[in-house]
């Protein structure tokens, strides 16, 4: 939910709940077939500074190493799917649909829009590219 500090969220189970204080970039769908394996569709993440995430309840969050300078956080308990961080930067990307609601959010982008499965269109007018 959007606080006058800023955004809270929790995975399915509430085994880990964090608070983002400041603000969120825009949220971006990616259709990327690991977002795809992870969340069983394309994922929708929002950019946050490391420094403004805070993590207050964590004992079920695990990372999963998705390839050499990325790792995905998901809930260990029922296999939320939370955050996604690249360790070259100082950012860290949480899914949209983990954020307390309302969020006040509005989709900007879609990313590796040619990688989408091939079972659903993209039926909107936003920027659409085939990578990052």
């Amino acid at each position: 939910m959007a606080t006058a500090g800023g955004y809270t969220g929790a995975c399915l189970c509430g085994g880990v709940r964090y608070a983002i204080r400041g603000t969120l970039d825009a949220p971006v769908a990616c259709h990327c077939s690991q977002c795809a394996r992870t969340s069983g569709h394309h994922a929708v993440m929002a950019c946050c500074a490391d420094a403004d995430l805070d993590v207050s309840a964590g004992g079920t969050l695990r990372w999963y190493a998705s390839s050499a300078s990325v790792k995905r956080g998901f809930c260990e308990r029922c296999g939320g799917n939370l955050f996604w961080k690249d360790a070259t930067s100082a950012v860290t990307y949480v899914t949209a649909g983990t954020l307390d609601r309302p969020a006040g959010l509005k989709l900007s982008a879609h990313i590796f829009a040619g990688s989408r499965a091939d079972y659903y269109d993209i039926d909107d007018d936003l920027p659409r590219s085939d990578a990052w």
